[in-house]
């Protein structure tokens, strides 16, 4: 059998193991595909990537955290950039508890699609569990975050005209260029200094003045969920309800779970005596944080108002 089908079959075989959920039979099975493309050489860079990051796949399922950290770094040395060893390696960095690296991993993702939920739930949980393990000053302690080459924001190259791909993009972005959404390194870091500059005047309680800051912030980063939350708290100071109600359905939409969007649209639907929709938020917020004692708190006057 020539060399190429074999090492193919090898990958199917494994595949198919993976779907079966035997993970070590799975792991085995690329393992020797990479063998062999060891012993024939002329081997792409990306057929030996997805090869390593399989593997990894196999080993985070089976809870060996740190092989698998091992196998997506080398698919990353090997193509930079890949979007499931970074996620692959962000989840195991995360399962061992070192939060500083899987932040960076999962930020890098959003820098090469925006759109990967996994990503932003990931941000989401590392940025709490650093708030909390290192406090304000959590982010001057971060690693440097890759800058990721427009090269290998596969995303937004332009799908070929006339494709169901290009056709779902022109419907999904109406006439906005898809381009223009991108958050860049730079971007990024702008409008993340915005936001510390918001969340100064909010200590401060000059709510209109971090409303500013805020606003700025987005225009250059659509998809920091905090920003939008941070805004809704103030727009609830400002008693400008109907625009906190639509910063935390925006936040919503970038992380389904977020606890601080639900808990501020219920007190916003509260103010405006829309009862039945502040209980709805209160009500799945508890889902996600049944011991959430604020919630727990705003529950309690809804039912007295209800009533």
């Amino acid at each position: 059998m020539a060399p190429a089908p074999r090492v193919s079959d090898l990958r199917q075989a494994g595949n198919e193991q993976f779907r079966n959920g035997q993970y070590g039979q799975a792991a085995a099975l690329y393992g020797r595909a990479l063998e062999l493309l060891e012993t024939t050489g002329g081997a792409s860079a990306e057929e030996k990537s997805v090869l390593y990051s399989n593997r990894a796949a196999c080993y985070l399922k089976d809870g060996n955290c740190s092989l698998c950290i091992k196998d997506c770094s080398v698919a990353l040395d090997l193509v930079p950039f890949g979007i499931k060893p970074l996620l692959r390696r962000a989840a195991a960095y995360e399962a061992l508890e070192r939060y500083q690296l899987a932040y960076v991993d999962y930020k890098t993702v959003l820098q090469v699609d925006c759109t990967v939920q996994a990503a932003h739930d990931g941000v989401n949980r590392m940025t709490k569990a650093l708030l909390e393990k290192d406090g304000l000053q959590w982010r001057q302690k971060l690693p440097p975050i890759p800058s990721v080459p427009v090269s290998a924001q596969r995303r937004w190259e332009p799908p070929p005209p006339g494709s169901h791909e290009a056709t779902t993009r022109n419907k999904a972005n109406d006439t906005v260029p898809v381009t223009k959404q991108v958050p860049t390194a730079a971007t990024t870091e702008q409008a993340n200094k915005l936001k510390l500059e918001g969340n100064e005047f909010v200590k401060k309680g000059n709510y209109k003045k971090a409303i500013e800051k805020y606003t700025e912030s987005l225009k250059l980063h659509k998809l920091e969920s905090t920003t939008y939350t941070n805004r809704a708290l103030c727009y609830l100071n400002l008693k400008h309800y109907k625009e906190a109600i639509q910063d935390c359905s925006e936040a919503l939409k970038l992380d389904a779970k977020n606890v601080k969007a639900f808990y501020r649209r219920a007190q916003a639907y509260k103010e405006l005596k829309d009862y039945k929709s502040s209980v709805a938020d209160i009500n799945t917020l508890l889902k996600i944080e049944p011991k959430n004692t604020a919630a727990q708190k705003l529950q309690q006057e809804l039912s007295k108002l209800l009533k």
